[in-house]
């Protein structure tokens, strides 16, 4: 499993540009696509599929964190050499102290709103490389493991600056075992959606945001300050990230009338993904307060559950988050009425 943080189509733009004065950037970009292929490759042909936890394993009283730090040394060999264990002080080191924050955050939001036990429910250690690559322009989860490149420089800044991102890859494991949601057309950008959605909780989280003071924005702050954009997605307003001259604006769709049907991207996984990610958002803010809170609750549910099919299209997400809202706060109530108001809005069929 290969889940990366910049979409395909992004690092394309960039390996396109053709000015002098950028052509650091554009050969970091080619790299990156050019990695993401093997590294895909390799993993489908090497790697099996990860078991899923029972389904009543997230219920189970969750431990401390176990976080390790490593460092790659600019070169693509993981993990690298342990720069920072469970406990430790600061190494002075931005990218491997944001890393490790970024992980300790991700596990309260886990332990604290679900009563999950890290990752897998069974307190998987979280382990972290950073200084992946020289200049690499990606951050990703491998299957067992995070991932991060220090950027470009040009468009793109260090990846452990976003909480989001770190949140965001980190779901991608939890996504791996739970329900297994496989990583193509509308499964992929549901599986794209929950990390979006869980990246964003973990921000808000650890800034105590409430549904109506957050960005609901995806890798703030990964742009450098020559692109014009605040960030790769945003939820709340899908396709309006960015509009620059280089990067050309934000594509993702914000409902079923403009989705796109593309074979690239493993079927537009990072595009259509903003349609789900809308529909979180919309009942975030109609219940107001905390978002990981009750709106949390049935997105979790809905996925770690055991009844959702890996296979599971929109409609059919739509319809488990609806009847998750039903079963848990009742028919008519605030809640199963912003569910269902969320998905008509974005013109998902119940």
């Amino acid at each position: 499993m290969f889940c990366s943080i910049v979409p395909p189509y992004l690092l394309r733009r960039v390996a396109s540009l053709r000015e002098p004065q950028l052509t650091g950037a554009a050969e970091a970009a080619r790299k990156a696509l050019r990695h993401a292929h093997t590294f895909q490759e390799t993993r489908e042909q090497l790697a099996p599929a990860t078991p899923p936890a029972p389904p009543g394993l997230h219920g189970a009283k969750p431990g401390p964190p176990e976080r390790t730090i490593y460092n790659a040394g600019s070169i693509e060999e993981l993990p690298g050499t342990i720069v920072r264990k469970e406990g430790a002080p600061p190494t002075g080191d931005p990218a491997a102290d944001e890393a490790y924050e970024g992980l300790g955050h991700t596990h309260r939001l886990y332990t604290d709103a679900f009563g999950r036990d890290s990752i897998d429910g069974r307190g998987l250690p979280l382990i972290a490389t950073v200084h992946y690559g020289e200049r690499y322009d990606n951050a990703f989860w491998d299957g067992r493991q995070m991932v991060f490149g220090d950027g470009d420089g040009q468009i793109f800044d260090r990846f452990t600056k976003s909480l989001s991102v770190i949140g965001h890859e980190l779901a991608h494991g939890v996504t791996q075992y739970s329900a297994g949601l496989v990583y193509r057309y509308q499964a992929g950008a549901l599986n794209e959606s929950m990390s979006d959605v869980f990246g964003a909780l973990v921000e808000q989280y650890a800034k105590q945001q409430s549904s109506a003071e957050a960005s609901w924005l995806i890798g703030e702050g990964l742009f450098t300050d020559q692109v014009q954009g605040s960030a790769l997605r945003s939820m709340k307003a899908p396709g309006t990230a960015y509009d620059d001259d280089i990067l050309g604006k934000d594509p993702q769709p914000d409902s079923m009338d403009s989705y796109i049907r593309t074979s690239a991207d493993n079927g537009g996984v990072h595009l259509n993904s903003g349609i789900p990610n809308r529909a979180f958002c919309l009942v975030a803010i109609a219940l107001g307060g905390n978002a990981w809170d009750a709106p949390a609750q049935i997105w979790y549910e809905t996925l770690t559950g055991g009844s959702l099919s890996p296979k599971a299209t929109f409609r059919t997400f739509a319809r488990a988050t609806a009847g998750t809202a039903k079963e848990r706060y009742g028919t008519g109530s605030k809640e199963h009425d912003a569910v269902r108001s969320a998905w008509e809005t974005v013109k998902v069929k119940l």
